[in-house]
């Protein structure tokens, strides 16, 4: 069985010192700030990504290059015979289609895993790979395994402006004014590939409560066998409000008694489209090896 590297990019939260200790590689996802170019967690920090958003600065997302890539996968496959590559879902970048183009060059020592993550479940996923890695499996069968399982996830994320939406095109100035006007709190949900509505509520307490009831409806029904049976993580995610998140955590435990909560800040991909101050509730399937 040959040597399996593990490769991974910064919307999945993994730090590049985090990355370091679990001994995977991190693509820091690259942004233009007043068309210059910053790396998420090497050049830009949550912190100063933050206060330049909060300075409304010129920030848009872009995707790793070509070059870098390959650069990575060349360079690790001096040292290993695979790589398992995990990017951000298909439905909310084109780096997963484009990493995938890339691999059929390689003659299947890349695999280019696409089960629909983002954020703290992509998180969960490169950690499964590092399961499966260890036991014994090789790059295709990891690759299959996550993407068997990449259904077993569900994220419901509130805002604390609609002004983000409302530049994204997601939602019309119009809808945006009268939002804000009525304190109106969407709740977003991620189910396999795209960001969609789930419910608007007034106000963001109430908004919490619309995730925590839709999660323990998850969990109860769609995820039920899995849960009885362990395999599933609960998770939490916040756009620079910590303070908040952490509050949100005890609500969380209260009701999710006994249930470990893995909390992590947003990667910036994802805050760079929904501003500062959301907070998100999340639980994805864990691999069991058998």
């Amino acid at each position: 069985m040959g040597k399996v590297a593990i490769v991974t990019d910064s919307n999945s939260g993994i730090t590049q010192d985090l990355a370091r200790d679990l001994g995977v590689s991190v693509i820091p996802m690259p942004f233009y700030i007043n068309e210059k170019l910053y790396l998420e967690g090497i050049t830009l920090s949550q912190e100063e990504f933050y206060e330049r958003l909060k300075n409304e600065e010129s920030i848009s997302t872009s995707q790793p290059g070509p070059a870098d890539v390959c650069g990575l996968w060349n360079t690790l496959l001096e040292s290993y015979d695979q790589i398992v590559h995990i990017p951000m879902s298909s439905g909310l970048s084109a780096s997963c289609d484009t990493a995938s183009g890339l691999a059929r060059e390689y003659d299947g020592k890349v695999q280019v895993v696409d089960n629909q993550r983002i954020s703290v479940t992509q998180k969960q996923s490169v950690l499964d790979a590092l399961t499966l890695r260890d036991a014994g499996r090789d790059a295709l069968q990891i690759r299959q395994v996550l993407e068997e399982q990449k259904s077993d996830s569900s994220i419901y994320i509130t805002l604390e402006t609609l002004k983000y939406l409302k530049k994204g095109g997601r939602v019309t100035p119009a809808a945006a004014a009268i939002g804000t006007v009525l304190n109106l709190k969407p709740v977003l949900q991620i189910q396999g590939d795209k960001l969609d509505a789930y419910s608007k509520t007034r106000g963001k307490k109430q908004a919490k409560r619309v995730m925590v009831k839709a999660m323990q409806n998850d969990w109860e029904n769609r995820f039920a066998e899995y849960v009885k049976r362990g395999e599933m993580c609960l998770q939490s995610a916040y756009a620079g409000n910590e303070e908040e998140a952490l509050e949100f955590k005890k609500e969380l435990e209260e009701a999710f008694p006994g249930q470990k909560i893995v909390l992590d800040p947003l990667s910036l991909s994802v805050a760079c489209h929904i501003g500062y101050g959301a907070v998100a509730v999340a639980c994805s399937r864990r691999v069991v090896v058998k």
